[in-house]
């Protein structure tokens, strides 16, 4: 597949938060890319730059302190980083979407459910009101919610309902890339059964393609077919859903891996990675991962590893073999 029949390509995304006291490095140099009807999850702990990843692509990055320092955004061909203000609120919405992290604030606690959904569609489409809250109406039923409560304000709504509230008003405009940025996580188990099912649903039905955001394998491994793990702002491994769950080669991967409960093993206790995230506005030397690493030799602690592999990449200097340890 050529470089033009990608949807969304990111190239050396370079994201740093910049105030008087420090610069923070959140993104540095992630690149991947998209294709029609492609899933891919990134994974990673809290702070590892996921978050700013997707605001970077729907440039939405708060400035200041925000500021993309470096790097290429394109979807269908064409740079956001270089449209203006107007343009890229064209492209939100119809072109790329975004379920935002936690449904309880994603939504304006003064204005009836139905009321903001007609408003997202008017803004994009120019419809009449009777026409906006048609296809409002139509599409809250899709997700489960029952038309009866198009004038229900937020407050009325459970934390799983809001989430379908949520998915209705990301996908009003059919978009071609829909970012959802960690749906399940305020919902229990039953609930984010139902939300990852109602998205892979309606991925097959509009056909779209979907990045997924989470810091849940599980979660990845239901709806996604590609995966890239994020460190530090960087990432450290990637590929298919079966190359890196049954080979992963970073010692970081591995260790998600291990502290994440399993059904089908009898373990007493997780092995957890040791230590924390490194604070980005003064990052180690070397590997960003090394402080962590139980692998560690001199070359990690002195110079940072560059990505190898064909299809599956990964960067370490010392990648875990082809035997699956967990």
């Amino acid at each position: 597949m050529t470089e033009n029949d990608m949807l969304l390509q990111v190239k050396n995304l370079h994201v740093h938060y910049v105030t008087d006291e420090a610069d923070v490095a959140a993104v540095n140099g992630i690149s991947f890319d998209v294709k029609e009807g492609d899933t891919i999850g990134l994974v990673g702990e809290t702070g590892a730059g996921k978050t700013t990843t997707a605001m970077a692509i729907m440039q939405l990055i708060p400035d200041p302190p925000g500021v993309i320092r470096e790097g290429e955004i394109l979807f269908k061909g064409k740079n956001l980083l270089e449209n203006s203000e107007r343009e890229n609120q064209k492209i939100r919405g119809n072109g790329i979407s975004m379920i935002f992290q936690d449904p309880m604030t994603a939504l304006n606690p003064t204005m009836t459910i139905g009321e903001q959904l007609m408003e997202v569609i008017r803004k994009h489409d120019r419809v009449s009101r009777a026409e906006a809250k048609r296809r409002a109406v139509e599409m809250l039923e899709i997700v489960g919610v029952k038309s009866d409560r198009f004038d229900d304000y937020p407050h009325q709504f459970s934390g799983g309902m809001k989430q379908r509230v949520v998915i209705t008003m990301s996908l009003l405009c059919h978009p071609d890339l829909l970012i959802a940025d960690e749906p399940t996580t305020a919902l229990d188990v039953t609930i984010q059964a139902q939300v990852l099912e109602i998205i892979a649903d309606l991925q097959k039905k509009y056909k779209m393609s979907i990045i997924l955001i989470t810091h849940d394998f599980g979660v990845v491994a239901e709806i996604c077919n590609r995966v890239a793990v994020i460190y530090a702002g960087e990432i450290v491994e990637m590929g298919s859903i079966e190359e890196v769950y049954l080979n992963p080669r970073h010692p970081y991967t591995q260790g998600l891996f291990d502290s994440t409960p399993k059904l089908d093993s009898e373990v007493e206790r997780l092995i957890p990675i040791e230590g924390l995230m490194p604070n980005m506005a003064n990052p180690p030397q070397g590997c960003y991962f090394h402080p962590r690493c139980k692998y560690c030799q001199a070359v990690c602690r002195q110079q940072a590893p560059q990505l190898q592999g064909d299809g599956h990449v990964y960067k370490c200097y010392f990648p875990l073999g082809e035997e699956v340890r967990r």
